[in-house]
């Protein structure tokens, strides 16, 4: 056999109990698909697990580093024994492969990948830039990215089960009421607009959210700053020679002020 056919040993499979595997803190992805894990079980029983978990020693267990999908299929199968590749790596290194790997999956929504990103930098001091190069993206877009967490928990499930892709997402994050974000989604969905449409759409709105504003004036409800006006108004007249009076009657209904200047007093 020519050296080019025996190959290279460089991780060994070995066989774990799946209890003693515990899962990545650093998963990024959050949400599971039951159906998808009960199909990709029936898989592994009919045909075994074809790529083996990547764990890491971790005290007294193992923990994950990749293949939470394949993990949670063999429990839901009752498989007791995972073929694994132990690994060392530290604590950063588990989470941005986690990262990796479901980003090469395609399976994390964009809110998820911006929080496992967020985490990266955040947790393990890993930069924008460093986090562009691994992933393969440039920092801006990195930027934008984490831009998307400005959204709260109830208003990226409301995006995401609109089917409002990320840069229609990006995009809404101009418009800070949420009754109004409601309104232009439901309009973007109704209306199946693309992200050139909808980001003319938003800016449609921003621009009559500038004019109302111009048009808008405040009423002022506290009557008290009107009445002071009005005695301001008296004192000038009279620091001016002008003897005049005021009267002011109230009951439950309105104020009267009944405001009397002499005659003589009016200048031509």
């Amino acid at each position: 056999m020519s050296t080019a056919l025996k190959g290279q040993t460089i991780n060994k499979v070995v066989l774990l109990d799946v209890n003693l595997i515990t899962p990545n803190p650093s998963q990024p992805r959050i949400a599971f698909n039951e159906a998808d894990i009960e199909s990709l079980a029936n898989s592994i029983v009919a045909n075994g697990l074809l790529q083996p978990l990547t764990v890491r020693r971790y005290s007294d267990h193992f923990e994950l580093v990749s293949g939470e999908r394949r993990l949670r299929a063999l429990k839901y199968a009752n498989i007791e024994l995972a073929p694994c590749i132990i690994v060392d790596t530290t604590d950063k290194q588990s989470a941005v492969f986690a990262l990796l790997e479901n980003l090469q999956r395609e399976d994390l929504n964009y809110f998820e990948e911006s929080a496992a990103i967020k985490n990266l930098i955040v947790e393990w001091g890993v930069s924008q830039q460093e986090v562009g190069v691994r992933l393969g993206k440039a920092q801006p877009t990195i930027a934008n990215k984490l831009r998307l967490l400005k959204y709260n928990k109830e208003t990226q499930k409301l995006l995401l089960d609109n089917n409002i892709n990320e840069r229609q997402a990006r995009a809404l994050l101009k418009i800070t009421d949420i009754e109004l974000l409601k309104l232009a989604i439901e309009y973007i969905v109704s209306k199946e607009l693309n992200v050139a449409q909808t980001e003319k759409y938003i800016e449609s709105i921003m621009d009559n959210k500038i004019v109302e504003k111009k048009k808008f004036h405040p009423i002022v409800k506290d009557i008290r700053i009107f009445l002071n006006t009005i005695n301001h108004a008296i004192g000038l007249m009279k620091q001016s020679g002008i003897n005049a009076v005021s009267e002011k009657n109230e009951n439950d209904e309105y104020i009267e002020y009944i405001v009397r200047i002499p005659i003589a007093d009016r200048t031509s």
